[in-house]
């Protein structure tokens, strides 16, 4: 990508010609755009990761250690929640807090948790199941799909940090749902920005799209979700995490964000090599199979 931003044209004619010798393909864009671009495939995903950590933080729970959390799309959201942890906090808390669409967007993630929380506590299966397959034909309904999925159960199986259980518990997949739920509310397509997307961006999508590619699977994520109370504590905390995060984004609080994104990254300290080693081999295999043509 090549932005001009208080630049002169005689500048931005001799940065140009030293990016060519590259031989890439050369994308312009405004700052504008730029920062509404990475809002889209960095804010959010980094937002749900870290309201993960600090759930199972505030649980005191090392998810690989509990069946529930073993296995398919549950290995994706461990190692990448981990690999963001094991990473420099300001890296996180600049990308959100000084991008005006970023801090929108994770606003609205977390009152999509919260919403999709509430409907779940009330039993309203009706309203949840509406709004859930109505996000979903919004983000997904145009695309022309390839005959397979993106992500297979196989690949996604062979990446954990613990053993898979004989009969995986179900789960209601709050963070997923949100995710679609946000993109469906602030009108954005997901696939729009691929060319300029990060590989957390791409397996975060890969997982939802996972999720809501199999009718079958989703329905049963929404009855989970009413009936079953297995992760409810974990969706409160969940659900805690992510307004906490929308907090320090809004009132720009930097100190608050250290604050929290190191206490957890010290209670996941002991697992980051195993989880490095395994989140690497894991992001080289499935973004493999995350490439469109």
């Amino acid at each position: 990508m090549i932005i001009k931003h208080r630049a002169s044209d005689e500048s931005f004619a001799k940065v140009e010609k030293a990016l060519s010798c590259l031989g890439s393909q050369h994308v312009y864009l405004t700052a504008a755009k730029h920062d509404r671009i990475t809002a889209d495939t960095q804010a959010v995903t980094h937002a749900a990761f870290l309201s993960m950590g600090k759930a199972w933080h505030a649980n005191a729970q090392f998810p690989w250690e509990i069946d529930r959390y073993v296995g398919g799309i549950e290995n994706v959201k461990i190692n990448l929640t981990l690999r963001i942890y094991s990473q420099k906090w300001h890296v996180y808390a600049g990308l959100a807090i000084l991008n005006p669409y970023a801090k929108e967007q994770i606003r609205q993630y977390a009152q999509s948790v919260t919403d999709l929380f509430k409907l779940m506590l009330g039993g309203h299966r009706e309203e949840l199941e509406r709004r859930i397959k109505k996000a979903g034909a919004a983000v997904f309904g145009t695309q022309l799909w390839d005959s397979d999925l993106l992500l297979k159960d196989e690949v996604l199986d062979r990446f954990s940090l613990g053993k898979k259980p004989e009969r995986p518990t179900p789960n209601n997949h709050l963070s997923l749902l949100a995710m679609v739920d946000c993109w469906s509310s602030l009108g954005i397509v997901p696939y729009d920005h691929m060319i300029c997307s990060t590989p957390l961006f791409r397996l975060w999508l890969g997982v939802t799209e996972y999720l809501f590619r199999k009718p079958a699977l989703l329905d049963d994520v929404i009855r989970i979700a009413i009936e079953d109370n297995t992760f409810r504590s974990d969706d409160l905390e969940f659900t805690f995490a992510a307004r906490g995060w929308s907090d320090c984004v809004t009132f720009g609080d930097f100190e608050s964000y250290r604050d929290r994104f190191q206490s957890t990254q010290k209670f996941f300290e002991p697992r980051f090599a195993d989880a490095t080693r395994v989140g690497n081999e894991m992001m080289e295999t499935i973004l493999e199979n995350t490439q469109r043509n």
